[in-house]
Order: C-alpha cells, then structure tokens, then sequence
C-alpha cells in the first residue's frame, strides 16, 4: 500500500510540475493554441499563471514533505487541494465540450483521492 501511495504521488507531482511549468512560463497564446488549451484564450494571463504557480506548489507539497520528514500532513492535504483544482478544470473543459479532458482530470482526482485517504487513513507517514 505504502509503494502504491509513493507511485501515485509521484506520478500526480510530476504531473502538477509539468502542467505549472507549462502554464507559468509558456506564453498565453501559445497554450491557447494548443490542444486543450482554448480555455487560457479567455482567460487573464495572471489567472493562468497562478494556476501554473499552484500545480508548482503541488508537486512540491506531494512529495517533499514526507521525504524531508517535515509536516507529512501536508502530502493528504496537498493531494486534496489538488481534487478541488481537478474539480474546476472538469468544469472548465465540460464548459468548452472538451470530454476527453474531463476524463483525465478524473483520472487525475481519483489518483488524488486515492492519496489523500490513504495517507489519512490507512497508511499515514505517522505510526
């Protein structure tokens, strides 16, 4: 269980990373280009990179923590700060007809839920 845990937050931070370097440092018309990426046509630029600085804070809060043995709590709480956002992102794509977005992003929050209850449940860092 506790492996399956470190998989799962592992592939979750990296996730969080690339989608934060993307969104803090790719230009806003070169995302809204892209696939998947209309909605960042209509929005502030400063709104996409928040995002992209919050998906940045998530790939560190995943696994630093636990890994430095400083306020472990913070991986359950990051990974559920980390459903709330995949919340939104399912409503943005449903909103622009992106389907196959909204199942990734659900994919993205099970993985996040699977996370968060294990490490508040099952398996916490803490004995």
């Amino acid at each position: 269980m506790n492996l399956a845990l470190w998989i799962a937050a592992g592939l979750l931070a990296t996730i969080a990373l690339a989608g934060g370097i993307t969104k803090t440092f790719v230009p806003k018309q070169k995302l809204a280009a892209a696939n998947g990426g209309g909605w960042t046509g209509d929005a502030s630029v400063g709104f996409v990179k928040t995002l992209g600085v919050l998906e940045l804070l998530a790939a560190v809060g995943l696994i630093l923590p636990a890994v430095l043995d400083i306020a472990p709590v913070l991986v359950p709480v990051t990974a559920i700060c980390w459903i709330l956002l995949m919340v939104g992102a399912m409503i943005t794509h449903l909103r622009y007809r992106e389907a196959r977005f909204i199942v990734l992003n659900l994919v993205y929050l099970a993985m996040a839920a699977f996370v968060a209850w294990g490490r508040l449940g099952p398996e916490p860092f803490t004995s």
